[in-house]
């Protein structure tokens, strides 16, 4: 009596191995896409808040803080903004306020080279 072995044939493994391919090269890039897109959005909110605390600093104290760091401090926010595309907390871009004006951080920009999805340079977000 002859036995049966349940191999697999050498078309049969690339024709598998071609069709896997097939639906990675289709699925990859829009998993990127995807990444990037959520990576946008959570910088915008983060600039969003920021900006926000800033404004309510300015409001409260009479003055621009002297430091991101003030924001924490004194509550304004929990934590330092993170920027999901340079994936730090401490390398934002400060913009000191008009001359004339008490404080040091009238604004933060990403310090992320290149462009957003939409053409935006991450710097003028």
């Amino acid at each position: 009596m002859k036995r049966k072995w349940g191999a697999f044939t050498l078309i049969e493994l690339l024709v598998v191995m071609a069709i896997v391919s097939v639906l990675v090269s289709i699925v990859a890039p829009r998993y990127y896409s995807g990444v990037s897109k959520a990576e946008e959005a959570v910088l915008r909110e983060n600039l969003r808040l920021t900006r926000d605390a800033l404004d309510r600093y300015r409001a409260d104290i009479g003055a621009y803080p002297n430091s991101l760091d003030d924001l924490v401090n004194r509550r304004y926010l929990r934590k330092l903004p993170y920027d999901p595309i340079v994936k730090s907390e401490r390398k934002w871009l400060v913009i000191r306020p008009p001359s004339g004006t008490n404080g040091r951080v009238y604004d933060i920009r990403s310090s992320a080279a290149g462009k957003s999805l939409d053409g935006t340079p991450y710097s003028r977000l």
